[in-house]
């Protein structure tokens, strides 16, 4: 949906955004999927799953394709026969519940004076773009992109149309987003927390690391990126003390489940 802009639209430039601790503290999908676990879209233990998927991907640093090829198949079958309507109604619901108050203040700020200057502001993001697209209209933003989940009249079959939208393909994406509304490139901005988004960076002539990994951190200096932390010093210093006691505490519920389970059999 697009967004009317008060100020006079800048016809040159854009705005692009990651989403996942860039725009919002954590992981979306995860928000996402304690949503839809409250709604009985699948049980506890695949939830205690998704999350040590996610705690492997942060703490690790792991991005083993066959592993993220498991978790993305793990993911789509949990909306295999449900409606596009019912995650969009369900999705207006989740951000209320579990991503609200987890947007940062200062990106959001960064994004509101874009469009204060008339610049057009997406969201660009590996998440359902579902989900990416109940966070913009929310935030007041011109549109997102997202991975694309498949639909046969209006019912999720499980696959994927394409590719999931990470890395270079953010970069393709923004480029088609810049030949269609005749952006310059070089006047454009672009934000992400994350190396992976290093060719969506680099693409742009304005690009910004916010609150980022110790890879993006030393090249955004190294080329004199500006660099935006919105994290306290102390959650910043206990990031992976915290992702790896996590993940303890992640094992030890699954452990605990899969001994319930045998035992009620």
């Amino acid at each position: 949906m697009e967004h009317e802009l008060e100020a006079t639209p800048d016809p040159d430039a854009a705005a692009f955004f990651d989403v996942d601790n860039t725009i919002m503290q954590g992981a979306s999908i995860f928000h996402l999927a304690r949503g839809l676990h409250r709604r009985k879209f699948f049980t506890t233990g695949d939830l205690v799953t998704a999350a040590w998927q996610q705690l492997w991907f942060r703490v690790v640093g792991s991005e083993d394709p066959e592993h993220i090829a498991k978790a993305r198949a793990v993911g789509l079958a949990f909306i295999a026969g449900h409606s596009v309507t019912e995650l969009e109604e369900i999705g207006e619901e989740i951000f209320d519940e579990h991503m609200a108050d987890k947007i940062w203040p200062g990106t959001r700020a960064i994004a509101q004076w874009h469009l204060d200057r008339g610049h057009r502001v997406w969201l660009v993001t590996a998440a359902p773009v579902e989900i990416a697209q109940v966070i913009a209209r929310r935030l007041g933003l011109t549109g997102a992109l997202g991975t694309v989940a498949e639909h046969v009249n209006g019912i999720y079959t499980g696959a994927l149309v394409g590719e999931m939208l990470h890395g270079e393909g953010k970069a393709i994406a923004i480029r088609e987003i810049a030949d269609r509304e005749s952006l310059v490139l070089d006047e454009c901005y672009a934000y992400s927390d994350s190396s992976n988004d290093l060719p969506m960076l680099s693409l742009v002539g304005h690009p910004c690391a916010v609150n980022p990994d110790s890879t993006l951190r030393t090249y955004a200096k190294s080329n004199g990126w500006r660099v935006r932390d919105y994290r306290t010093g102390r959650k910043v210093a206990l990031v992976g003390g915290k992702g790896v006691v996590a993940a303890v505490a992640a094992t030890s519920t699954w452990h605990a489940l899969q001994r319930k389970k045998r035992q009620s059999r």
